[in-house]
């Protein structure tokens, strides 16, 4: 299989710590994909995933599945025991639900970055959104949902030690790209936030999280 992706960007490192999970990293071919020169938004990343995003997993029959939640789907079940995406149908139910959850994380901080601030250079302003009167107050209000959503997540986990209860899911990996990816972004979590922050720190020593494939 392989996986075309760049290194130590959120989404890319929520399926390396899914390999990293499954233990799969000797199955994976690695392909460089140039994020600050817009290698995704050229033809011929736009052949592999029309959307122009990473990761994407490509099977060794030519099958390339984009979307960090399928490509989870698919690592995990491929040997018939999944740990991230739930076993019984209400497991499934409460870690997609909370992965969704997650994701507003993770998308808000990708708006604020992409909108508010330069983002990743010059290269990239070509794929923005066309400009338009008022778009950096829109993304001021992502790094608010952002911000929000933190928030909620330190709810959560005041009751229970996972995002989706009490077993590790693909919606913690979800929630930690998030907060990795709002560090990098400079969106401080609410100091308020202490369970959240406690969890997190805790996270960063599962093996998968310190030592992604």
């Amino acid at each position: 299989m392989k996986i075309y992706d760049i290194p130590g960007f959120p989404n890319p490192f929520r399926i390396r710590v899914v390999l990293a999970e499954k233990n799969l990293g000797d199955q994976i071919e690695f392909i460089k994909i140039d994020l600050p020169a817009a290698e995704h938004k050229q033809p011929a990343f736009l052949a592999i995933n029309p959307t122009g995003t990473v990761p994407v997993l490509e099977l060794d029959d030519g099958l390339q599945i984009s979307e960090c939640t399928a490509i989870t789907e698919y690592l995990d079940n491929l040997d018939g025991m999944p740990v991230l995406t739930g076993k019984s149908p209400r497991e499934k139910a409460v870690i997609h639900m909370m992965q969704k959850r997650a994701e507003i994380l993770i998308d808000s901080v990708g708006d604020y970055f992409h909108h508010a601030t330069p983002g990743l250079g010059s290269a990239l302003q070509a794929y923005k959104s066309p400009e338009w009167v008022g778009r950096e107050e829109w993304g001021e209000r992502q790094r608010d949902r952002a911000v929000s959503s933190m928030r909620y997540f330190n709810e959560v986990l005041k009751s229970q030690p996972y995002i989706a209860g009490k077993t590790f899911s693909m919606a913690d990996i979800t929630v930690l790209g998030g907060l990795m990816f709002a560090g990098f972004a400079q969106i401080a979590i609410p100091e308020e936030c202490t369970v959240l922050v406690g969890w997190a720190a805790h996270m960063q020593d599962r093996p998968s999280v310190k030592q992604p494939v």
